[in-house]
């Protein structure tokens, strides 16, 4: 089955072609990187108009370059839950009207089952159940993955997702934007154990996340610097707040797959990418014997073709939208697409 998947949830315009939820035949996403810059983060409003823009050459562009016409499609999925209410409504526009005008299925989905799916996209043999952190921009949350389409969520942030806290601390030091590949970079060179920064709920009886203490201890304690004009140690700087994340990150995933009595990992979205978080991961999985999984880097940050995987996903289980389907900004994943034992 031919599955066309589109992706506005956020600042990129994607859409892909998948066939059978595992060969993705086109991956096409439009970056609003560089006007993002200018503004230093994602501004609602503009990013919708951007995506009116472009959905229908990036669309266009998804299906001629896999060598496909539009009869070729056999379903369309797109995401409609979580995410900026302006973009998303704008791929739910597009997609209902594919839909309508090719007589096809329609499915709606969550935007973090989009980035489970990037994994298994990556990695067909990741087993089933496994666990799943899922730690982006606007996510940071750990997820007991039963089977396909089937998720108990076992603890999320409380305030800053993992990558809002690099953006932030970023734009604080004015070292660039988005703030998690200008800080893996810089760290690179810096010392992880200049800084002793805090592992916020580290030590707590739970698996939620909290960073925003964090980014305010790092804001205390060089601000006056910055007024005063003094030369900061950018790199250490860097290097020790990321550490400081990439513990948080690391252990919390270790303590839930040890009470689930899990074997396996799946780390996904964009802070995914992150060198440091990649390397602690693969270490600790070899000391605790576990199996540690990561999206390939071009599926890492949002993208249609993991939209297009978990669409036909849900097309197997008979999960069909009609064309009332509407936006829901802050749908939590499990209201509608977790089920538990």
């Amino acid at each position: 089955m031919l599955v066309l998947g589109i992706e506005t949830s956020c600042d990129e315009t994607s859409a892909a072609l998948v066939a059978d939820g595992k060969v993705i035949l086109s991956s096409i996403i439009a970056t609003q990187m560089e006007m993002l810059k200018k503004y230093g983060g994602v501004v609602p409003e503009i990013a919708a108009r951007r995506h009116a823009e472009m959905i229908g050459y990036v669309i266009h562009e998804a299906i001629t370059s896999a060598g496909k016409t539009l009869k070729d499609i056999e379903a369309i999925a797109v995401t409609s839950r979580q995410g900026l209410v302006g973009c998303l409504l704008v791929g739910v526009a597009a997609a209902k009207t594919l839909s309508y005008v090719l007589k096809v299925p329609l499915v709606g989905l969550h935007h973090i089952e989009g980035h489970i799916f990037a994994s298994l996209l990556s990695n067909p043999q990741i087993p089933m159940p496994h666990l799943c952190l899922t730690v982006s921009g606007g996510h940071t949350m750990l997820l007991h993955v039963r089977d396909y389409c089937r998720y108990e969520l076992l603890g999320s942030t409380l305030d800053d997702a993992a990558g809002e806290a690099f953006d932030k601390i970023a734009k604080f030091l004015d070292i660039g934007f988005p703030g998690g590949p200008v800080i893996d970079r810089l760290a690179k060179e810096g010392n992880r154990k200049a800084f002793n920064f805090p592992r916020p709920l580290l030590r707590a009886q739970n698996l939620d996340f909290s960073f925003s203490g964090l980014k305010t201890f790092v804001i205390n304690a060089f601000k006056d610097k910055i007024s005063a004009g003094e030369k900061l140690p950018l790199e250490d700087i860097a290097a020790s707040f990321q550490e400081a994340i990439v513990d948080v990150l690391v252990t919390k995933t270790l303590r839930a797959t040890e009470e689930q009595g899990l074997t396996a990992i799946s780390v996904t979205g964009g802070v995914s990418a992150n060198r440091r978080l990649r390397e602690v991961f693969q270490e600790a999985g070899k000391r605790h014997n576990l199996e540690v999984f990561f999206p390939q880097l071009s599926l890492c940050t949002d993208n249609a073709a993991m939209i297009a995987a978990a669409g036909y996903a849900h097309l197997q289980r008979g999960d069909i939208a009609d064309l009332n389907l509407n936006v829901i900004p802050n749908a939590p994943l499990e209201l509608e697409t977790c089920q538990s034992e």
